[in-house]
């Protein structure tokens, strides 16, 4: 099983959304996992997993491990040229370096060349930006590139990101 995860914020509370599908060109999802917690670290620049990672490990105790192949997040696993790790790296570490993360982040950095690969999908100008640990960069980097959906987010991840954001009673 593959599994993404993406985390939506909100009076200070964290909905963490975790959709499984069993094949990189599916369509369609296999489950959708959803929690939402209470006391969410503040976000600190650089350390955006201090604020992520307690939601996703939460979620990930609901699931077994011995399941799950391989692990996407709405983010990078490494951060810069020099190795420093983000989010999916320190979810890698956690794990005990046992499941391979693969990280897909909207946004470029200018510091992190050597890390990530640039996928342009669709007819989007706007590449993603794929970064991967427990895995190569370039086959990561391939199955992002094989998910279904034309458009610049597979549409997978985009129901991830959907669903994530929909409301919960008066909030979100």
């Amino acid at each position: 099983m593959i599994i993404a995860f993406d985390t939506y914020y909100f009076d200070n509370k964290a909905k963490t959304i975790g959709v499984s599908f069993n094949s990189w060109d599916d369509e369609n999802h296999q489950e959708i996992y959803s929690e939402i917690i209470e006391g969410i670290a503040e976000y600190e620049p650089g350390s955006f997993y201090k604020r992520e990672l307690p939601c996703i490990i939460s979620i990930l105790k609901n699931i077994n491990l011995d399941e799950i192949d391989i692990i996407i997040v709405d983010s990078y696993v490494i951060l810069d040229d020099n190795g420093k790790l983000g989010l999916g790296g320190h979810l890698f570490e956690k794990l005990n370096k046992q499941i391979p993360i693969i990280g897909v982040a909207k946004t470029g950095y200018h510091s992190n060349k050597l890390n990530t690969k640039p996928l342009l999908r669709g007819e989007s100008k706007k590449p993603l930006y794929i970064s991967a640990i427990g895995i190569e960069l370039n086959l990561a980097y391939e199955n992002i590139k094989s998910m279904h959906g034309k458009y610049r987010m597979p549409t997978l991840l985009q129901l991830m990101d959907s669903k994530t954001k929909e409301k919960v009673g008066n909030n979100v």
